[in-house]
C-alpha cells in the first residue's frame, strides 16, 4: 500500500497561489509538482476563502483602509500648489 503524501503548508500556498494566477492549467499544475488536480482546486478554493483571514489583527478585526486627516490632505494640496505657483 503506498503512503500518503503530506505536503507543507509553504508547498500548497504555492501551488495554490500558481493556481490563482492562472498562467498554467490546473493539469499542467497537477503534471509539474505530481499533485492531483483535485487536490490543487481544494488547495486554491481554501486560499481564496481564508485571504481574509490573513488580513486581520489578532483581536478579529479586519484592518481599516488608511484614512488620511484632513489637516494632512490640506497641507499637500497646499504645498502642491506652492510648487506650480499659484499659490504664495
Amino acid at each position: 500500500m503506498k503512503k500518503r503524501k503530506n505536503h507543507s503548508p509553504d508547498f500548497k500556498a504555492k501551488v495554490a497561489l500558481e493556481a490563482i494566477r492562472e498562467e498554467m492549467t490546473i493539469a499542467e499544475l497537477s503534471k509539474k509538482y505530481g499533485v492531483h488536480s483535485i487536490q490543487i482546486g481544494t488547495w486554491k478554493r481554501a486560499a481564496i476563502e481564508n485571504m481574509a483571514t490573513a488580513l486581520t489583527r489578532r483581536g478579529g478585526t479586519v484592518i481599516p483602509p488608511i484614512r488620511w486627516s484632513t489637516s494632512y490632505i490640506l497641507f499637500k494640496q497646499r504645498t502642491s500648489l506652492k510648487k506650480k505657483g499659484n499659490l504664495t
